[in-house]
């Protein structure tokens, strides 16, 4: 891929037909981050990946995919067109491919993960610490759950936090999953968010000590989740034959009763 230098911020897009908009004090669009590349989409290696013409291998950031996921629909958008990636790093991940954010050229704006994330063919990661980025990603993911688009045609899309087996049949998989707090403890070196009245057996999701500062800097108090009905997005694991998530941003935790995260639950 062609490299660039960062260059001046770009003015703010404008999504028409979408409801992608986030207001920035800094005039920037959403996901716009600094420049790391540009180049044109010679293949789309699977539903997330893409190849550019000089070879460099690019990951889509901050969405995840469901097990069945088609990269037709990437190769639809994207195939043979002009992009340009945009990314807080450019250091490659382990398998060298560039995580980063994909703008089409001469589009509107729209990062090309909030496309996927509006036809209900991807999901949001609930990792992206920039919270412009992460509205912008959890707003289209909302259009698609609303209007019941691809993948959240189903009913099953999203686990009840009570159905362990329907759980457990999801693991190593990335899922939703809802469902009401039974009770919320600390246990040495985790934090244990419970769905189950025996924790041992139900699901719960984990938030080790070592992240508890970035789950405290967001606001989020996770003793005040007790009660309160969640929806939780992760990585299923198995663990002493039950169904775990093990949280490492505040967005996999999203109170759903009151229709805002779970990092303002503390503050009230």
């Amino acid at each position: 891929m062609t490299r660039t230098s960062p260059l001046r911020t770009p003015p703010l897009a404008v999504c028409v037909g979408a409801v992608f908009f986030i207001a920035a004090s800094d005039a920037r669009a959403a996901c716009d981050f600094e420049i790391q590349g540009e180049g044109r989409v010679a293949a789309v290696t699977d539903a997330r990946s893409l190849r550019l013409a000089d070879g460099g291998e690019v990951r889509l950031a901050g969405i995840e995919l469901p097990a069945n996921a088609d990269p037709r629909f990437l190769r639809d958008l994207v195939l043979g067109r002009e992009v340009t990636l945009r990314s807080t790093s450019d250091a490659p991940d382990r398998y060298g491919r560039l995580q980063a954010f994909v703008f089409m050229s001469g589009g509107d704006g729209i990062a090309l993960q909030s496309r996927l994330l509006s036809q209900g063919w991807a999901m949001a990661s609930g990792t992206v610490a920039d919270k412009g980025c992460a509205a912008e990603l959890g707003a289209a993911e909302k259009e698609a759950r609303v209007a019941r688009r691809g993948l959240w045609a189903s009913p099953a899309a999203i686990k009840n936090a009570e159905s362990t087996a329907d759980i457990l049949a999801e693991t190593g998989r990335f899922t939703l999953i809802e469902g009401k707090v039974v009770s919320a403890r600390d246990a040495g070196a985790t934090f244990y968010v419970n769905f189950g009245k025996r924790w041992i057996q139900g699901f719960a999701v984990m938030v080790s000590r070592r992240m508890m500062a970035s789950f405290e800097a967001a606001g989020m108090k996770l003793g005040a989740l007790e009660n309160r009905r969640i929806r939780v997005r992760g990585f299923v694991e198995r663990r002493n034959g039950a169904p775990r998530i093990e949280a490492f941003a505040p967005g996999q935790i999203e109170l759903i009763d009151e229709s805002r995260t779970a990092a303002t639950a503390g503050s009230e």
